[in-house]
């Protein structure tokens, strides 16, 4: 693929004048040595340097072990540090969004829990004393070099409706044109499975997401991607680069979550850097502890690159993509996912081979390969049940299956996103 990128914001937009169009063609991965992973790139620095010259929109995701320490209670120093970096930032004229961790690991502590509680009451009742205290350490922290902030608690309804998906977004942004700090958590007091964003990983591409943000950078507790996990293995290399998020890629994180209070692992941050890199948005996963950002958006080499897409996904259809929660899932056959691929296909039962999960008609699905490749998501016209009797046959059985007349299609194009 060509690699061009221009971002999103308006500002920047005009600012950024011609961008070259490397060849950016991931090889096929081996997953060591490291320098496979940069083949066919010019310096790093290079990339970087063109890639966020003209940044205005920034998304910045702290993990709670950055905020937390290991007897949960809070890392004023590291979140007073942040602050610093982050006001930094805003005297330069970029626009922040912080997107936060640590509200349950905070109230765990207060609490007198030593691990996250399974019991849906007792984590909300964490997360209930911890915002609150998170806050006023957040708001502390920028008071003293004049910044004001604002917090804005979400679920996962919030993006999945269009109205409210919507409404967030001019609220974010009058905050923004305002000089302020908004400072976005999942609302854990009130959230279940149900209407759960899912971590705050995700939460913070959904958020890249309806800001149209130039850049979202996820502080771990890591350097960044690795080529084996290097808590266990002193010879994994750092990868300076991702071209793209691929199965290859995926497999480089280990399942388990990250820590005793935090939910999510590597695994979720490179599903998160998938969802941000495939709408368009580059991505940076660097750590977290002593932070340098101004020298990160300036273009020096912190942490791994995560390239954007340069056929990004626009409007609906992103929304369609990565924000809507998936209740099921749509395996194809060959013909299926070469169908899809052309782009120009709507999902006909003839190429379905099985489904996973209880879905309703309206509901959205993942679609994925023979291998459980995730290749895309839509809406389908028919709920789970429906799906299984008319799969593998042709369209105009579907009256004499279902004992009723339907569309010719699982999910329609105009309701369908293939990555």
């Amino acid at each position: 693929m060509g690699f061009a990128w221009r971002p999103h914001s308006q500002r920047a937009a005009e600012a950024a004048g011609r961008i070259p169009r490397w060849r950016t063609q991931p090889p096929t991965l081996s997953i060591s040595p490291a320098s496979r992973f940069l083949f066919k790139f010019p310096p790093v620095e290079d990339i970087r340097k063109t890639l966020f010259q003209s940044l205005h929109k920034l998304v910045v995701k702290v993990g709670t072990k950055i905020l937390v320490t290991d007897d949960n209670k809070p890392a004023v120093d590291r979140l007073d540090h942040l602050a610093a970096e982050l006001s930094l930032l805003h005297d330069r004229g970029y626009a922040v969004v912080l997107v936060t961790s640590g509200a349950v690991g905070v109230g765990m502590g207060t609490l007198g829990y030593s691990t996250r509680p399974k019991v849906l009451a007792e984590k909300q009742a964490c997360a209930a004393i911890g915002q609150i205290r998170l806050m006023h350490l957040y708001s502390e922290a920028f008071a003293k070099r004049g910044k004001t902030v604002a917090q804005i608690l979400l679920s996962g309804e919030d993006f999945r409706d269009r109205t409210r998906f919507d409404n967030i977004r001019k609220t974010v942004g009058t905050l923004l044109d305002k000089g302020v700090i908004p400072i976005v958590n999942e609302n854990d007091t009130i959230t279940t499975d149900e209407i759960k964003v899912g971590d705050n990983d995700k939460l913070s591409a959904d958020v890249a997401h309806f800001l149209e943000a130039d850049l979202l950078i996820i502080l771990s507790d890591e350097n960044g991607l690795y080529t084996k996990n290097p808590k266990a293995n002193p010879d994994a290399q750092p990868i300076a680069v991702v071209p793209r998020i691929t199965s290859e890629i995926l497999k480089l994180a280990e399942e388990k979550p990250g820590s005793k209070v935090s939910v999510g692992g590597m695994k979720a941050k490179l599903v998160a850097l998938r969802q941000a890199t495939e709408a368009g948005t580059p991505a940076v996963l660097t750590r977290g502890h002593g932070a340098k950002l101004l020298d990160l958006v300036e273009g020096k080499p912190v942490g791994t690159l995560f390239l954007p897409n340069p056929d990004k996904i626009r409007g609906v259809k992103r929304w369609l993509a990565f924000v809507s929660k998936a209740r099921g899932q749509i395996f194809l056959d060959d013909g299926g996912v070469k169908a899809m691929k052309s782009g120009k296909s709507s999902l006909l039962p003839a190429g379905v081979r099985e489904i996973k999960g209880n879905f309703k008609s309206g509901d959205f699905v993942e679609i994925c390969n023979g291998d459980g490749d995730v290749i895309g998501r839509g809406r389908t016209a028919y709920s789970s049940v429906e799906v299984n009797l008319i799969r593998g046959q042709k369209s105009h059985r579907i009256p004499e299956l279902l004992g009723r007349k339907g569309p010719d299609e699982v999910i329609h194009r105009d309701q369908l996103v293939i990555y």
